[in-house]
């Protein structure tokens, strides 16, 4: 692993970072959308990552470390659906309410989601600081020669 490597491993890190923050905002944004209809209601998502190994990165047949794969990186494996049930609330006098009088609401924690954009930002400024740090020492490697 060469200390390029680091540039592709934080670059992965910031893209799927940003595709959790990405769902995030749009779980925010859908929090309060409703419907009658159950089926048409907005479920959660929820992004699914996926170690991504060396030896797909690059195809070799021999990474350090006696043969194992050497990580990578990390790749966003799909995006998922939550199971949690809707949110129903007895209110008869919304427009949008069934014929029972409730109104189906998205099963989006707002707490929960603010806690994940949170921790998307932070993992993304890791990664950030992390290729800061490679940078620095790039730099310092080439005033050895001078």
């Amino acid at each position: 692993m060469s200390l390029m490597d680091v540039f592709d491993i934080a670059g992965s890190g910031m893209s799927a970072q940003t595709v959790r923050l990405n769902t995030t905002s749009s779980n925010i944004a859908n929090a309060e959308s409703v419907s009658s209809n159950m089926g048409d209601t907005y479920r959660a998502r929820q992004p699914v990552f996926a170690t991504q190994f060396q030896n797909e990165l690059k195809k070799d047949s021999f990474a350090f470390n006696n043969g194992l794969d050497a990580g990578g990186g990390v790749r966003v494996a799909g995006i998922v659906e939550s199971d949690a049930p809707y949110q129903l609330r007895y209110e008869p006098h919304h427009p949008m309410s069934n014929d029972d009088g409730y109104v189906a609401y998205p099963n989006v924690n707002v707490v929960e989601e603010m806690t994940n954009m949170i921790s998307a930002s932070r993992s993304f400024q890791t990664n950030a600081d992390m290729m800061k740090s490679a940078k620095e020492m790039m730099q310092r490697v080439l005033q050895l020669g001078q």
